[in-house]
């Protein structure tokens, strides 16, 4: 089982999945102070210096050391336009890495063409000597069953 488990853990997979979680993490808190520190404040500027994550719907006021029962909106909107700017970084992110494997596919392409052809051509080749083999095996069965 622990053999397993290593096997597992050390998996590509997993290392790839692993790495890619901390650099999302890291990436969401990029994103989350550019939305918070920088794009929010000049929406509110242009909204009359409303701050969005202060917005909210109060359900039941605060009394005395109990705190309100808000519905807080505002923190909704930047979370609303934090997700948008993830999605549009990352559709962004991984358009460009689909342009750079193309022109690597093809660049490489044309060497692992050739490299193809040049495998099916052995390939061929080693078909055709076996076939030829084959026929040979067969007229001399043919040859001895007639002489027999």
């Amino acid at each position: 089982m622990l053999k397993e488990f290593k096997d597992f853990a050390i998996k590509g997979n997993v290392m790839d999945m692993a790495i890619g979680i901390i650099i999302g993490t890291a990436f969401g808190k990029i994103v989350t102070s550019l939305v918070t520190d920088v794009i929010m404040p000049p929406i509110g500027w242009l909204t009359g210096d409303v701050d969005f994550s202060n917005l909210k719907i109060i359900l039941k006021p605060a009394v005395g050391t109990t705190d309100a029962v808000s519905i807080n909106y505002g923190n909704f909107i930047n979370s609303i336009l934090s997700f948008l700017i993830v999605t549009f970084s990352i559709f962004f992110f991984i358009k460009q890495m689909h342009k750079i494997r193309e022109r690597l596919d093809k660049h490489l392409g044309k060497e692992k063409k050739s490299a193809e052809e040049e495998l099916s051509a052995k390939q061929i080749s080693d078909k055709h000597k076996e076939l030829i083999e084959q026929t040979k095996l067969l007229r001399e069965i043919r040859d001895h069953l007639k002489k027999s």
